[in-house]
């Protein structure tokens, strides 16, 4: 997919507010509210923008403590990651996962109430789990940083 100046300025602006009206966002890169809802729905189809999402304190809804987990596979087979990576969608704690290379097969970030609604979640999802060797937890002291945007600087334009 090839982006031009103004999708990448109407990215950067998206991701930072993405309840800017379309006559906002016209004005702010030079574009009718028509031009710009084209250029977003072009974009979304396209998928260059996944989802439109709003960012939920973990603490506001009681979600109290955040874990970054490290998973190792006993085998690294196929079949086995997709049954893994299939697992991280359908659980709702896992608010992030990624397949990695190094020391662990995956990253993830879990969230709980408490420390003993992580315990009964690891039992399930990890001990029951017959192709996990090991996980890792650190504990999340302090959220410095939640976010999805990406730097549009680095987008190569036409």
């Amino acid at each position: 997919m090839v982006l031009d100046r103004i999708d990448a300025r109407i990215l950067d602006f998206v991701q930072q507010n993405n309840r800017l009206t379309s006559e906002e966002l016209g004005e702010k890169v030079g574009l009718s509210a028509t031009g710009v809802q084209r250029r977003l729905k072009r974009l979304r189809s396209d998928g260059v923008i996944e989802a439109d999402v709003s960012i939920v304190s973990p603490k506001a809804i009681g979600r109290n403590v955040t874990m970054l987990v490290l998973v190792s596979l006993e085998r690294e087979r196929a079949d086995i990651v997709d049954r893994f990576k299939q697992s991280i969608c359908d659980t709702s704690e896992v608010m992030s996962g990624f397949y990695v290379t190094g020391d662990a097969d995956f990253v993830l970030v879990v969230t709980a109430n408490n420390m003993e609604d992580y315990e009964l979640f690891t039992r399930r999802f990890f001990y029951e789990n017959p192709d996990i060797r090991s996980f890792k937890t650190m504990v999340v002291m302090d959220r410095v940083k939640a976010g999805f945007s990406l730097p549009m600087q680095s987008v190569t334009v036409d």
